[in-house]
């Protein structure tokens, strides 16, 4: 599989960016802008370039146009990343209006970035209305896609690739490429562990017990597996958990470190207890202690996930930090997503 990439865009064109714009956002003020600053290498590409540039994307689940869910921090904050010590000032301008065709058109050719309002304040970017951005289109030449971390929702910021010529970003193509490589050159034994809350991630079960060796099951995940789970399957390990529920118990921590100890290759996503709560997060520390230490190859996904990783200082002995959890499992399963199917 080869991604037309951002590289492709030809100069002095306008350019519809959709990015990873769902930053952690702690009363008004961005906690952590990893986000925005992995996307930093395809704007300047494009700056370069000597592109007009409109960015897109969403923030949390606004029921309409919630103040508390602007864009206009993150906004601030890119451009900071962008203009270090006010140097190499853009022109630039937020945009709160995103179907006044003049306004949009006007901001374009009076600024190189040109940045939107939460796409998510208007019900046709989760419906995929194809009405919704055409203004945008009919503006722009081309469209890059650097926000892999939602790139498996049909939603309609994904789908415009559909409408225009369409490339992917230097951080989502680098991303998309070490996820597949689980499945496209496997090293065996493949180790998957699965934790948290969410259900969904069962959905991808049998399909990722074909790709793997061993899945470990977790988290809460051990009391709402599906009837229909083959719990005597050789390949699941499905934790036996603490009498409260909230944590792996020892003979669990044990079972799986011996394991993913042995792995070549380990994908883990979600956390082993209620991470949340100091009392349960032995497991999970004890997981990520394990999975950094492993000699393989390791994919990590998840908050939790990753905090963990953190929380230990080992987070440089993981090959990849997976931008969402969903995302990665559906990749993993499926060889594409929405977002270049």
């Amino acid at each position: 599989m080869k991604l037309r990439s951002v590289e492709e865009v030809l100069p002095e064109t306008k350019v519809i960016l959709k990015l990873d714009l769902d930053v952690p956002m702690n009363g008004g003020v961005i906690s952590d802008n990893y986000r925005l600053v992995k996307s930093i290498p395809t704007i300047k590409l494009l700056l370069a370039k000597k592109c007009q540039i409109a960015i897109i994307g969403k923030l949390g689940r606004p029921e309409g146009h919630d103040p508390k869910l602007s864009m206009r921090p993150v906004y601030v904050e890119l451009m900071t990343l962008l203009e270090p010590n006010g140097e190499n000032v853009i022109e630039s301008v937020f945009v709160e209006d995103v179907g006044n065709f003049e306004k949009l058109d006007m901001a374009m050719a009076q600024n190189q970035i040109i940045f939107l309002e939460n796409l998510r304040y208007w019900k046709g970017e989760e419906a995929n209305d194809s009405e919704f951005l055409k203004n945008l289109v009919e503006i722009c030449q081309f469209y890059v896609n650097d926000a892999l971390a939602v790139s498996h929702r049909k939603e309609r910021s994904n789908m415009l690739y559909k409408s225009m010529p369409g490339f992917y970003g230097l951080a989502f193509i680098s991303e998309v490429e070490k996820i597949l490589k689980v499945v496209e050159d496997p090293s065996h034994p493949l180790t998957i562990v699965l934790g948290g809350a969410k259900a969904d991630k069962l959905n991808y079960l049998p399909e990722l017990l074909k790709i793997a060796d061993n899945v470990l099951i977790g988290g809460k995940l051990p009391k709402i597996l599906p009837v229909d789970v083959d719990i005597n399957n050789a390949k699941l390990k499905i934790a036996k958990l603490r009498e409260d529920g909230c944590d792996l118990s020892s003979d669990d921590i044990s079972q799986f470190k011996e394991i993913i100890g042995q792995s070549k290759m380990v994908v883990w996503a979600g956390a082993m207890g209620w991470f949340e709560k100091t009392d349960c997060k032995e497991g999970t520390k004890e997981i990520a202690l394990a999975v950094a230490n492993s000699p393989g190859y390791k994919v990590l996904a998840g908050g939790d996930t990753t905090a963990s990783v953190e929380s230990l200082g080992m987070k440089e002995k993981i090959d990849l930090i997976a931008s969402g959890g969903g995302m990665m499992l559906e990749l993993l399963t499926k060889g594409n997503l929405p977002a270049w199917e």
